[in-house]
């Protein structure tokens, strides 16, 4: 008998994502410039929901994707050299790209939510990144790990620098205030509270001698920078007479009042005095504020649609146009010589801040900007891309160095995508074609290459279909018409008005010889297409004509025909959906249940089943023979937006506002598999008539591809899989310390449990689990082998061999190297101590043969620091810990005298070639070195600790 039932059990086949199309640009992230084959100026790179897209400006095409997994991209940083691309998510995670390949090979698990800036500082070693979580987190691009947390905001972060000259770091935030950060010591010692409202941007200028800040209101606020070490320089001043400060040490009063909080006098580094404001035209808040890369142009924009742009003038011609000032005065006081000589100071001070920053241009662009970047063209243009709110790219340049520069826009890329939400998707009968239809534009693509074919303007679209024969399309309106549109031509046919409020829905007849439609004037009418001279030409066209009109008490809003074209089914404004016989338009049914009006319907191939989808959340099934309802299914946390049955199946698709999209079985009253991927609401969803794909539109501006694989699902995995992926969602939610011991509060660990952190920790307990039974195996050998008197053949571990033959303590050493560098110190902390004792005996065996210092180093640093008490009052633990006291200094001192000399001998290379070619090859590379020496110092610091 079971034998006979394994045969029945239904085989569901499992329903993938395919594409994500319709999008040119997400709103939550920020538009780039990135340098591709060499080119720059040509690629941008937009986020697009998870993934991040690369336009070539030029051409109009999408040339790469940078895939993500779910989370939406928020934030993107392209690194100096040009080659990487590091890309912020919603969740906190960070990964960076390479260009050349398209793959994210490094991620930074470190913030508990979405990023909201990324930074590189002058080299591209070091990436800073601040959160909504209110931390910035300076990450080591090169060994791909934290290297500490930086707290002390209390409100999400918006922007951070790095300082090129100095180790410092500048944030501003939305709690209203600027932190300057000294990078050695890791701790804020300078807080700027001269801002009222949230500071929204921050950039620094003239040489990193002033720093100009953007907030809610329309000035940008400008202050100059004054390094006290350069001061003390110069004359060695007390730290009192610094220019600006009162009596008093620690608060600093600027002259417009606002204070200024240093951490500790000794600590002061710089001072920050007001030097004025210039004025914005937009009246509302700062949304970005950038300069470009040489530092001359500054721009900004609010929530508008203009951009406004300034030109901070270098030492030169502001000397230029204070010689002309002084030209001026001069003349005026001519009349008196001796006054002119007194005056002559006096003129000096009057150079303002509108003197050194002057307005250039606005750029007007065509809607609302979200994000855009600047760069120069190697012609002396500046180029400036913009990402709009109407889901559109837009490219503008001017030269500067005019004297009034007109902005010109060379290029957009608008084919992509809507201008706003898709209301409405159809396939064409052969399965290729898909129609979308917005508020302004229908368009059609190509299902397999997923290019636009055709853009045709329309009014408010809400229900479409494909006339058969897939050569007309017919859209209905929200304000009541249909519109008839000629494939092959792109032409609009004709307009009619069909009902006096919305066109909410259109359902053919199975015959194919005509239409029905339903609205808000509370009728459903009855069409036939219908073949009409053409007055442009000698041939017919198809026109359409009302045949009977249905009236009821209540607006329509679905229609639904029979598969038999006996039953016409109409969701009514009350709830309920009534029944009507098609010949004689006489009342047989009516399903009555929902709680709220039934937004969305289908009737199953043979007609046995009818399921309805509610604002009320569920969907009910129903038999269409006696209008009983076989079951009621809770189906998404928000309205039902869509239902429709796969074709020749019971099974069909729910699409919700809940931005989730379900399939289920109408026979079983199972729920089979949920397609997660759009981030905000589903309005619609098409599925093609071979049943192989389905389309979705949301209001995340996607469009999404699902094809249906030969994979068979099956429902207790699909069930276990979904509790898998929550239990991964709630150890990464789970608040613990990232230190033991650790306060919150405390900043100097940058990671974040995860659950790849979690499986690093159990891989390595599993190595030295296996390194503790081989070497008790190795003793009891020892002894068999003894007391037989001869060699006893040894069984090897099968883990071993495949690893190559290799000894357990070896094996141990490549798990360690297996562990991703960003999840280290992360994989250690959740290790339990039981296992450290076994480690440090290792660690001590690896350094003693001198095989990964570096890495093993590291662990060992990481694991005294967090297990100290722990191992200093184990007695067992002292020998251990001395021996590796004396292995690690002699190894380290070894590496490091490797460093140095190969060092000196690319110097002594270097030295060759700039002899050869006479060229400074490597000015940067010298500050290169410092940053090394920087680092050896650390090096020696962390020994020292030891001795």
């Amino acid at each position: 008998m079971r034998h006979h039932n394994m045969g029945l059990t239904k085989q569901y086949l499992r329903y993938v994502a395919s594409a994500v199309f319709g999008l040119i640009g997400s709103q939550k992230g920020n538009i780039v410039f990135v340098t591709l084959r060499g080119e720059k100026g040509r690629y941008v790179a937009v986020p697009a929901c998870e993934h991040v897209f690369i336009w070539d400006l030029r051409k109009g095409e999408k040339i790469l994707i940078l895939r993500g997994l779910k989370q939406e991209v928020t934030c993107l940083c392209p690194s100096p050299d040009g080659l990487h691309l590091a890309v912020g998510y919603d969740d906190g995670s960070i990964r960076i790209f390479s260009l050349l390949s398209g793959e994210g090979n490094v991620t930074f698990n470190g913030h508990k939510a979405g990023i909201t800036t990324l930074k590189y500082d002058q080299l591209g070693g070091r990436l800073a990144s601040g959160s909504k979580d209110t931390d910035i987190i300076v990450w080591d691009v090169i060994n791909e790990s934290g290297l500490y947390r930086l707290k002390g905001h209390k409100d999400a972060i918006t922007q951070a620098l790095f300082l090129r000259e100095k180790n410092l770091l500048v944030t501003s935030g939305k709690d209203t205030v600027v932190k300057w950060w000294d990078l050695d010591t890791q701790h804020c010692f300078k807080t700027m509270v001269g801002h009222r409202t949230e500071v929204w941007g921050l950039v620094l200028v003239s040489e990193e001698k002033r720093l100009i800040t953007g907030a809610s209101d329309s000035e940008l606020r400008a202050w100059d920078i004054t390094y006290l070490q350069e001061i003390e320089d110069l004359e060695e001043p007390k730290p009192k007479k610094i220019k600006g400060s009162s009596g008093i040490q620690d608060t600093l009063e600027t002259e417009d009042g606002t204070l200024e909080m240093d951490e500790a006098p000794e600590d002061r580094i710089l001072s920050c005095r007001k030097a004025g404001s210039i004025m914005r035209e937009g009246r509302d808040r700062v949304v970005n504020l950038a300069v470009d890369k040489t530092g001359r142009i500054l721009a900004c924009h609010g929530t508008d649609s203009v951009l406004e742009l300034f030109c901070i003038l270098s030492k030169e011609e502001i000397h230029k146009k204070m010689d002309k000032k002084m030209k001026k005065a001069r003349k005026k006081a001519k009349l008196n010589s001796c006054k002119g000589v007194e005056e002559d100071p006096e003129i000096n001070v009057e150079m303002t801040l509108q003197d050194e920053i002057q307005r250039v241009t606005n750029i007007k662009t065509s809607a609302k900007i979200k994000s855009f970047d600047l760069i120069h063209s190697p012609q002396g243009e500046l180029k400036a891309v913009f990402l709009l709110q109407n889901n559109l790219v837009e490219l503008y340049s001017f030269n500067p160095s005019l004297p009034t520069p007109q902005p010109v826009r060379t290029s957009r890329i608008t084919i992509g995508g809507h201008r706003s939400d898709v209301r409405t998707l159809s396939f064409s009968s052969d399965n290729i074609a898909v129609l979308s239809a917005s508020a302004d534009s229908v368009k059609i693509w190509n299902r397999s290459t997923l290019q636009c074919i055709r853009t045709m303007t329309c009014e408010y679209a809400l229900c479409s279909f494909f006339v058969p024969g897939d050569r007309q399309v017919i859209i209905g309106t929200k304000t009541g018409k249909l519109q008839l549109y000629d494939l092959a031509s792109g032409n609009l046919l004709e307009t009619i008005d069909a009902h006096d409020g919305a066109l909410w829905s259109m359902s053919l007849s199975p015959d194919q010889r005509g239409f029905v439609t339903g609205g808000a004037d509370k009728s459903v009418k009855f069409w036939d297409f219908e073949l009409v001279k053409d007055e442009n030409s000698t041939q017919k066209r198809l026109s359409v004509k009302q045949t009977r009109t249905l009236q009821l008490d209540e607006d329509v809003l679905y229609v639904s025909y029979s598969p038999n074209q006996k039953l016409l089914a109409v969701s009514l404004l009350d709830c309920t959906v009534k029944i009507f016989y098609v010949d004689t338009l006489k009342f047989f049914l009516s399903l009555y249940g929902h709680k709220l009006p039934v937004i969305c319907m289908d009737i199953s191939y043979d007609g046995a089943l009818i399921a309805t989808g509610s604002a009320d959340r569920n969907v009910k099934i129903w038999g269409l023979d006696f209008g009983d309802c076989h079951k009621s299914l809770f189906a998404h946390d928000d309205s039902v937006m869509y239902l429709q049955f796969v074709p020749k199946s019971h099974l069909f698709f729910t699409a919700g506002k809940d931005h989730k999209i379900k399939q289920w079985d109408a026979d079983k009253f199972e729920h089979i598999q949920t397609l997660e991927g759009h981030h905000q609401e589903i309005w619609c969803l098409a599925v093609s008539p071979s049943g192989d794909y389905v389309v979705s539109s949301s209001h995340d501006k996607s469009l999404r591809l699902w094809e249906r694989t030969r994979e068979p699902l099956i429902l207790e995995e699909e069930r276990e899989m979904e509790r898998e992926a929550e239990y991964e969602e709630s150890v990464a939610k789970e608040d613990q310390p990232a230190v033991p011991g650790e306060t919150q509060g405390d900043s100097y660990f940058a990671g974040k449990k995860t659950i790849e952190t979690v499986k690093a920790a159990e891989r390595i307990m599993e190595a030295i689990e296996l390194y503790r039974e081989e070497t008790a195996k190795m003793k009891e050998h020892k002894a068999i082998c003894k007391a037989a008197g001869k060699e006893v053949p040894l069984p090897t571990n099968p883990i071993l061999m495949a690893y190559g033959n290799i000894s357990p303590s070896a094996y141990v050493l490549e798990i360690f190297k297996g562990i991703r560098s960003s999840e280290l110190e992360e994989s250690l902390l959740v290790l339990p101590f039981s296992y450290v004792p076994d480690i440090l005996k290792l660690f001590n065996e690896f350094m003693q043969l001198g095989s990964d210092v570096e890495l093993i180093c590291r662990c060992l640093f990481f694991l005294l620091r967090i297990h100290f008490g722990q191992i200093t009052s184990n007695q067992m633990l002292v020998p251990v810990v001395e021996k590796l006291r004396e292995t690690t200094m002699s190894k380290v001192s070894q590496v490091r005298d490797l460093i140095g000399f190969n060092m000196a001998g690319l110097d002594y290379l270097k030295r060759e070639c700039e002899a050869k070619s006479e060229v400074m090859f490597f000015a940067d590379a010298t500050s290169h070195l410092e940053e090394k020496k920087r680092k050896r110092k650390k090096r020696e610091k962390l020994i020292l600790t030891f001795t």
